[in-house]
Formats: structure tokens, C-alpha cells, sequence
């Protein structure tokens, strides 16, 4: 029986990487899109997926989600929280407490809302794999990038609570931490930015959503069964 992933904030970007890269390797997938619908229709088109609209920052939306996914598929193995949004660099005394609620509410209540959703049906076959996307900000902090990394930061909190309670169901929980990836929410970088941020990295280029999909894939394997409430840094070795 195919196994089933959940990629939520998946239409584009590093979750679009994931949905191809799953799709690849024979699991069913549920690509979750909030305002992209064209490009998530194509991208569930292209993979043989299916297509579900949701604004996981709403616990009732989280679940309506879930439970629709669960009725095109049967059951979900694989939830990866993935829809994010970020901030254009600023000071902090130039972020809005509305800009802060917008991070906080997608990024930290997005992961909460469908991780909690996706439980239930978890804990019943005492199996399952959650992902949550943090970012390498998340780990180290970022100048001028407060809120978001405060955000990040969250959700790695989130992921250490939730895998101790649920290990003795035998579900695992993780978090991956990007680094600089080649993706719409960094295409305000000019191509300067880049060149200074590639010199910054050890392995000397930025990278791409299939780095993480990589991952993702990796950690969703029965080879990482033994592994949980762990963070992976992947950023060719910027926060070294």
C-alpha cells in the first residue's frame, strides 16, 4: 500500500521540491496551498497528486484539511509542516506588532494546528512521521531578522515537546533548519547579496529545495526510525 504525505505550503518553493521528491519515490501526496492555487492545481497535476486549499493558521481549517486529505486517502504517514512566511529584513523597532502576529500565526500556529490535527489518526496505528521547517535563524538568530527568528525558534521548541510525547506511540517528530535556499521568499536578494552570502558558506553555493526534499525523504524513511526531536542543519555548513 503507497504511503501518503501531507506537504503543507507546498505550491512552490522548497515545499513544491518535496511534493516532486515524494512523488518520485511512490508515496501519494497531498499538496496544501493557501493563496497558489494555480500553481498548486499544476504542481498536483504534474506529480499525480491531489490539491487542498487551507489556511493551516485556523485550527478548523487545519482540520477540515486533514480530514479531507484523509478521505481522498485513507490515512497519512507523513506530515510536513512546511507553509512559512517571513519578513523583509528590518530592525526590530520596525516590525509591527501585526507583522509579529502574522509570523507567529502561520509559522508556530500553522505547524501546531496540523500537527495536533494529524495526531489523531496517528496515535490510533501508533505510527506516523511529522517534519516540521524551521530555519537555520530558528538555531543561531538573525540580525534584523527578530521576529522571524524568533518564530523559527518556536517551532524547534515545539518539535523537542511534542517528540518526547508522542515517542511512546511510536510517532517520531523532527525539524529541519534551512539555510539559504534558492526560493521565492529570498528572490528580493540581488545578485550581490548572493555572491556575499556564497562566500559565507563553506560548500560555496546557495541552496536548492531539493537539499531539503532530501532530507525530508531521509527522515519520513524507516532509516530514521530511531531518530527523533532532532534538528538538521542543512546549509552547506553556514552555521558551523
Amino acid at each position: 500500500m503507497k504511503k501518503t504525505v501531507l506537504i503543507t505550503g507546498s505550491s512552490r518553493g522548497i515545499g513544491a521540491g518535496a511534493a516532486r521528491a515524494f512523488a518520485a519515490n511512490g508515496y501519494n501526496v497531498a499538496v496544501n496551498y493557501f493563496n497558489s492555487e494555480k500553481k498548486a492545481l499544476a504542481l498536483a497535476g504534474e506529480i499525480g497528486g491531489s490539491a487542498f486549499k487551507a489556511d493551516v493558521s485556523s485550527a478548523e481549517q487545519a482540520q477540515e484539511l486533514i480530514n479531507a486529505v484523509l478521505n481522498r486517502f485513507g490515512q497519512i504517514d507523513v506530515l510536513i509542516n512546511n507553509a512559512g512566511t517571513a519578513l523583509k529584513q528590518a530592525v526590530i523597532s520596525d516590525v509591527s506588532e501585526k507583522e509579529l502576529d502574522k509570523l507567529f500565526a502561520v509559522n508556530v500556529k500553522g505547524t501546531f494546528n496540523c500537527a495536533n490535527a494529524a495526531l489523531d489518526c496517528m496515535l490510533t496505528r501508533h505510527s506516523g512521521k511529522i517534519i516540521n521547517v524551521s530555519s537555520i535563524w530558528g538555531v543561531s538568530g538573525g540580525s534584523c531578522e527578530t521576529a522571524y527568528s524568533a518564530s523559527k525558534a518556536a517551532v524547534i521548541g515545539f518539535t523537542k515537546a511534542l517528540a518526547k510525547e508522542v515517542a511512546p506511540s511510536g510517532i517520531t517528530v523532527n525539524c529541519i533548519a534551512p539555510g539559504v535556499i534558492k526560493t521565492d521568499m529570498n528572490a528580493h536578494l540581488k545578485d550581490a547579496d548572493f555572491a556575499a552570502l556564497k562566500e559565507e558558506i563553506p560548500l560555496g553555493r546557495i541552496g536548492l529545495p531539493q537539499d531539503i526534499a532530501g532530507v525530508m525523504l531521509f527522515l519520513a524513511s524507516s532509516v530514521a526510525d530511531y531518530i527523533t526531536g532532532q534538528v538538521l542543519c542543512v546549509d552547506g555548513g553556514l552555521t558551523i
